[in-house]
């Protein structure tokens, strides 16, 4: 394959997006814990995959050339919060003109 990346890197990434889905799911199906416990757990898996998919199906490892890569990834990312967080402060903001 080109830029180096191979079918086991996409399989790597693949079981271990499996397995960071299967703990949580499991953990809730059969409720094992606590459930702060269980909410960090599922927090951390997810924030976990979100890496794993990050270096092994988009690329964006520590390599120089993939630089504009992460700049546009930080760019949506960026775009999203202002999206959601904008949304969230103008529905307060109208519920609570609205209540008066």
């Amino acid at each position: 394959m080109k830029n180096g990346y191979t079918h086991n890197s996409y399989l790597i990434g693949f079981v271990l997006s499996m397995i960071l889905t299967i703990i949580p799911f499991f953990m809730v199906t059969y409720n094992i814990i606590n459930k702060k416990i269980l909410m960090n757990i599922i927090i951390s898996c997810a924030v976990i995959q979100i890496f794993v998919h990050l270096i092994f199906f988009l690329h964006l490892g520590n390599t120089s050339h993939k630089v504009w890569n992460l700049i546009s990834l930080m760019f949506t990312v960026f775009i999203v919060f202002i999206l959601i967080f904008g949304s969230i402060w103008i529905m307060t903001h109208l519920h609570h003109n609205l209540m008066i």
